[in-house]
């Protein structure tokens, strides 16, 4: 087991080998946010209108999105709903930010 290899949940036998592992998870889970971020600010560069920036249609598709992978991925839906209503809600405040930096 390394920083970057942890041990499969499925062969894990002790806590710090699990913990190891959410850890490593977690390191990666938040470079893939920075880099989703980076098309968040694509956006707001991209958008001629500010009112284009909030748009409930989009928002909704994004969360059937990560309904539909959380169901073939055996991850619980409500859960990926829910991280994804605060991830978008964040994100779109977040556009709202640069395009008003502009």
């Amino acid at each position: 087991m390394t920083e970057e290899n942890p041990v499969p949940a499925a062969q894990c036998v002790t806590m710090a080998e699990v913990r190891a592992g959410i850890d490593s998870l977690d390191r990666r889970i938040v470079a893939l946010l920075a880099d989703r971020l980076r098309y968040i600010e694509a956006a707001a560069r991209i958008k001629p209108e500010r009112d284009q920036v909030r748009d409930e249609w989009r928002k909704a598709d994004v969360i059937a999105k990560a309904r539909a992978t959380a169901r073939a991925k055996g991850f619980p839906e409500e859960l990926a709903a829910a991280v994804y209503e605060v991830l978008v809600e964040g994100s779109i405040a977040y556009e709202f930010e640069r395009f008003d930096a502009r």
